[in-house]
């Protein structure tokens, strides 16, 4: 506990203002912190991410259903984008004698392309079976030749076969599967090989924020504005391999109902995350990728959201009960055998399909997609696509292309424009179609709830139904004369988390509450020692009052000094998706704490009849949230916005960063979703945002909604008398 003291002391010395704030009454004693599993060190793609057991179909499928929608979030595609034109050009075949491989590009979006070899069987007739193949971090990709003497040393270790056709595992695989009868599309990953509009260096190679590309408008990958709106190389990856199953099944010689993926290492990651969010494939095989331990390190394999709470093994889970095979080798997928498989096997086997999932641990390698490896993916693929082919199956040497004859551009295919330019251009194209399907959504407060509820589940990670069990524990009261003050912690059983808190209730509570969120905490509910005088009106209105310190208010500073901007992960890159692809940013965990309120007022009876939400000068939009995630346990809300929005967010370490929150509609979005509940909004002029007007009168409540302007000392007033009058009985 004391290094953990030490670690958070540090933290609030460097992520803090220069002045000390009031705590209010206290609960701990000086320089003691709330018992809070959130003042650990954050969590990264380096820490354990364990896959449990399941003891009934119905609750895997449950929590199957929300990590898919995790992942949709997290990278962007929810809602799913439109599929616009491909547009494919196929030409320039080679003949190989028994196979043939021709060069490849077609639009994911418009003006987008995704690049590749696409290689057939001969001698065969009618549709045929196909393998899409991502080929992850191996240099150059596609075009990628490890040399002769890297090669002679894999024969000698036995780990490949060849000279000639062993330079290239992957393209080794390709003509093998080929040769199998299978048409095979072997595509670039972002900036590699022939994929020249987002460079290399950006889309794996990104260090440093770009503060030209840091801008509220036309804002490039990256950005604040970009992780706002969930937009990453990992999701533009994961679209370009979806629309690439849609070029795999538009080929007339294609069985769409046997189609396989298969890549190793990033391109394992790309196949366990395509074959998670895609019904079509029909048996998948990520190599040396799938593990408990290290997730994946490059910043195409990485987003913000994606892993909270979930992992690999998780992911290539949601494939159940299809076919996944994988392997394992001397990296991260070492433990394999004993951490992630056996649970992955007890999964398969709830499902009834125990047969269904295999790993092969080759621990005598290293990271790999060698024959060794190949040759058990070759097994897999010709049991599960019905390949009908004798065993074991052997590769054969083959004749590798050369560069200039796979790349796709030339002359007469030039390459398309790409650079800074092209990428906000991008991303302003999917902003401006997902701002249509948001709209499309709007036309009714079923769709609306269904899809931006959704995603505000997934961007806070918590709804009220999911608050805990929740315990006041350490409670001191006190005789105030007009109220009774009960200090104490709020103990949230469920998540480990430690709330100071203070309740003031009338001599006589009726069963009406008030939480009242501050920017000073629990201190923000006082002048001086006294309840301040909003608190005192309510008091005299019989209505208790909650107030509380969030994460890193109050009681969790060690010298009091206000947090100002939030921490991040030790790592050397400035990518948002190390800290929060992992961990929730403090906006949701503050989120999280008011929910943990609400829970106890309805637990303790204190706010059983009525129970409203204040959140003046600044806490407004934290209370909006929770609100909008509170399902029907508050009866009303005064929300200051003070105008704020999540997109104008120009710092990635800002307390108030939300990955997503400006994709669906930012603050108005969440005002939207708090439909029907009684609120009165200031700071948004003199008349709420019109798509928050028009969800309330979907609701058929317009009469709850109300506009507060004013200066600030009319608007508390005006906040607490509407605040009496929406918690009357």
């Amino acid at each position: 506990m004391l290094s953990l003291l030490i670690v958070i002391q540090t933290a609030a010395s460097l992520f803090s203002a220069d002045t000390a704030a009031p705590v209010g009454p206290r609960v701990l004693p000086e320089g003691v912190l709330p018992e809070d599993v959130r003042l650990q060190p954050l969590k990264d793609f380096n820490g354990y991410f364990p896959f449990q057991t399941y003891q009934q179909p119905v609750t895997w499928f449950h929590r199957a259903a929300q990590v898919r929608r995790q992942l949709q979030v997290a990278l962007g595609l929810w809602p799913m984008p439109d599929k616009t034109p491909l547009n494919p050009v196929v030409y320039g075949r080679i003949d190989r004698g028994d196979y043939t491989v021709e060069k490849v590009y077609f639009e994911s979006y418009p003006g987008f392309f995704v690049t590749g070899n696409l290689y057939r069987p001969k001698g065969r007739s009618g549709k045929v079976p196909a393998v899409l193949s991502p080929h992850g971090h191996w240099e150059h990709g596609r075009f990628y030749d490890q040399g002769a003497d890297a090669v002679r040393k894999q024969i000698e270790q036995g780990a490949e076969r060849f000279e000639e056709g062993g330079r290239s595992p992957l393209q080794a695989r390709c003509v093998q599967l080929a040769r199998m009868g299978c048409v095979v599309f072997f595509y670039d990953m972002l900036g590699y090989a022939d994929s020249v509009q987002i460079p290399q260096s950006l889309a794996h190679g990104f260090k440093e924020q770009r503060p030209e590309m840091n801008t509220v408008v036309d804002w490039g990958l990256f950005s604040p504005q970009a992780e706002a709106h969930l937009q990453c190389v990992m999701g533009l990856q994961t679209w370009n391999s979806i629309r690439s199953l849609d070029f795999l099944e538009s080929l007339p010689d294609v069985d769409a109902t046997r189609i396989g993926v298969t890549g190793a290492s990033g391109g394992g990651t790309q196949t366990m995350i395509l074959c998670a969010l895609d019904p079509r494939p029909a048996v998948a095989f990520p190599a040396v990728m799938v593990s408990t331990a290290m997730q994946g390190g490059c910043t195409c394999e990485n987003a913000c959201l994606l892993r909270i709470d979930t992992g690999n093994v998780e992911f290539a889970a949601l494939f159940a009960p299809k076919p996944l095979g994988m392997t394992a080798a001397d990296d991260w997928t070492r433990e394999m055998p004993t951490r992630g498989f056996p649970e992955l096997k007890a999964l398969y086997a709830l499902l009834g399909s125990a047969d269904n999932v295999m790993l092969k641990p080759l621990p005598q390698f290293g990271h790999n997609y060698n024959y060794v490896s190949r040759a058990a993916m070759y097994q897999w693929f010709n049991q599960h696509l019905n390949l009908g082919l004798p065993g074991p199956i052997l590769e054969q040497d083959y004749r590798r292309l050369s560069q200039d004859e796979a790349t796709v551009w030339d002359d007469a295919h030039p390459k398309p424009p790409g650079g800074p330019e092209f990428e906000r251009k991008l991303l302003r194209y999917i902003t401006e179609s997902n701002d249509k399907k948001i709209s499309a959504s709007c036309g009714s407060l079923t769709q609306y709830r269904e899809l931006v509820g959704g995603a505000l589940e997934v961007i806070i990670g918590r709804t009220f139904e999911e608050a805990g069990h929740v315990e006041l524990r350490q409670a001191s009261t006190t005789d105030l004369g007009a109220c009774r003050q009960t200090c104490g912690l709020l103990h949230n059983v469920t998540y480990g988390e430690e709330l100071p808190v203070v309740v003031l209730q009338p001599k006589k509570p009726r069963g009406k509450a008030v939480i009242w969120a501050d920017t000073r905490g629990k201190a923000g509910l006082f002048e001086g020692e006294r309840p301040a005088a909003d608190v005192r009106k309510l008091l005299d209105s019989g209505i208790g009052v909650i107030g509380l310190d969030l994460l890193f208010q109050g009681e969790f500073l060690t010298n009091g000094v206000p947090v100002t901007r939030t921490r991040l992960v030790k790592k050397d890159r400035d990518f948002a998706g190390y800290t929060w692809g992992y961990n929730r940013p403090l906006f949701a965990q503050r989120v999280h704490d008011l929910l943990t309120a609400i829970q106890y007022a309805k637990q303790s009876g204190i706010g059983q009849k009525r129970l409203a939400l204040a959140g003046p000068d600044g806490a407004g939009v934290w209370v909006a949230t929770a609100v909008a995630l509170s399902r029907g346990a508050v009866t009303a809300a005064y929300v200051d916005t003070g105008g704020f929005r999540f997109g104008k967010v120009l710092d990635l370490r800002s307390v108030d960063f939300l990955p997503g929150g400006a994709k669906y509609g930012d603050v108005p979005g969440i005002l939207a979703l708090c439909a029907p509940v009684k609120l009165a909004v200031s700071g948004e002029g003199t008349r709420v945002p019109a798509t928050v007007r028009a969800r309330y009168e979907q609701a058929n409540a317009g009469r709850s909604l109300t506009a507060l302007s004013g200066s600030a000392p009319e608007l508390r007033d005006a906040a607490v008398r509407y605040l009496v009058k929406a918690t009357r009985d």
